[in-house]
């Protein structure tokens, strides 16, 4: 009997241990953004995919040198959406946004992930869990 109950003891400890470590092998966010550093756009949201396991948004913006591009905004799941009260219509194409976040590692890929988006014509502001990511 005691041979068999530290077999379930270790056993069960075990599945604890690969547990936990599927839990924690979500994708690192530093290996595709730039952890300590922020960007800030200001432009037009063209598309809201309110998705699992993150949502996206596309926001056309200029760069520093007043050239525009479209970036591509990693944000929360929807269940955190949900929960922070918002829904898949509370952004919507053609709101004017500002936009912070951590840029991606590609400089020319126009990403980041979303620490804060604003909409300045009625005061709405959002503020992500990536903004709470150790910088």
């Amino acid at each position: 009997m005691t041979r068999r109950v530290l077999v379930v003891s270790l056993s069960a400890v075990a599945l604890l241990i690969v547990g936990r470590g599927v839990i924690s092998a979500h994708h690192s966010v530093a290996a595709t953004y730039l952890v300590g550093k922020t960007v800030r756009i200001e432009g037009t949201l063209k598309e809201f995919l309110w998705r699992n396991p993150h949502s996206f948004m596309r926001v056309e913006a200029p760069d520093d040198k007043g050239q525009m591009f479209i970036w591509v905004i990693e944000g929360a799941a929807p269940q955190v959406l949900t929960e922070a009260g918002l829904s898949q219509s509370t952004l919507r194409p053609g709101d004017r946004v500002i936009v912070t976040g951590m840029p991606g590692r590609i400089a020319e890929d126009h990403r980041m992930l979303l620490h804060t988006i604003e909409r300045p014509s009625d005061g709405f502001k959002w503020v992500g869990p990536a903004a709470n990511v150790q910088q």
